[in-house]
């Protein structure tokens, strides 16, 4: 792996993975993945603080979840979900290899760039993930934007879930909370519009909880976006729960998402703000 030092972060970078660290930290704050024929996906994540691990890869309730990552269920009768683990009809996302991140500061870019493959190995999408990470010490601020060109006429189907999706630690018996701009809380958020849903739990090795705010740009299709939001705390802004769309071939569609990274329990004014400053940025 090569090296790269710049100011506030460091990078150790290859074809496959991209781990960034605090300047002279040990341990990686954000790692990025995108193996081969894998999809993509980000985990772990340390609280800002650097105590404790604030996602979750392959719970034993959904093994096909990884941390933070993007697909959908159905697409074209095909799924970029499931990754094969239940039988489904489901396809390949296939990575390109990864580029070094680019350090500035205190923040790093890189980009994820990946082909979505039928089983019969029609190449229906092409996708592109740019993600900007923003160390501001006592929180982390993680931009996506997340583009999708149609390779063949598209039809997205209605399902649960589908986007962008987040898992975290939850543990029953510790319990935790997801609450949306509207003040919805837990299963009562599931399926409802919002422009921001936040979860906070406990968290192995903390004396606080810590959290995540996932929030959709107003310029996304369809905004304010219907969530998935499930008994785990598992949360996406999922168009596709409204219903179906399609995309005609050669057109690309955008998405753009910040979620926010911090240590105790979600205060919603200070999420609302972001979201607003979020909102006003040039992304």
């Amino acid at each position: 792996m090569k090296r790269t030092e710049f100011n506030m972060l460091q990078a150790k970078s290859s074809k496959q993975t991209i781990h960034i660290y605090r300047q002279n930290g040990r341990t990686p704050i954000i790692t990025q993945h995108a193996k081969t024929n894998k999809r993509p996906y980000i985990h772990p994540i340390v609280s800002p603080d650097g105590v404790g691990v604030i996602t979750e890869d392959a719970p034993s309730h959904h093994p096909w979840q990884h941390g933070l990552y993007c697909g959908f269920n159905n697409i074209n009768n095909i799924g970029f979900w499931e990754e094969g683990l239940r039988g489904g009809y489901d396809g390949t996302i296939r990575p390109k290899p990864l580029s070094e991140p680019v350090l500035k500061e205190n923040r790093a870019s890189w980009k994820v760039e990946t082909e979505w493959h039928a089983p019969d190995g029609t190449h229906m999408i092409t996708e592109k993930q740019i993600w900007t990470f923003t160390d501001h010490r006592d929180k982390y601020e993680l931009d996506l934007v997340w583009s999708l060109r149609a390779e063949t006429l598209l039809t997205f189907g209605q399902h649960i879930a589908g986007g962008l999706f987040l898992r975290m630690p939850f543990r029953e018996e510790l319990g935790g909370r997801a609450i949306n701009s509207y003040g919805l809380e837990n299963e009562e958020a599931e399926a409802k519009p919002a422009n921001w849903v936040a979860v906070s739990m406990p968290i192995e090795n903390r004396k606080n909880w810590a959290g995540i705010a996932m929030m959709n740009h107003q310029d996304n299709p369809q905004h304010p976006v219907t969530w998935r939001v499930d008994d785990q705390l598992g949360i996406s802004p999922s168009r596709c729960i409204s219903g179906e769309w399609t995309q005609e071939q050669g057109q690309i569609e955008r998405y753009k998402h910040r979620l926010l990274i911090y240590c105790g329990e979600s205060n919603t004014e200070q999420i609302e703000e972001n979201w607003n400053t979020f909102n006003n940025s040039l992304v």
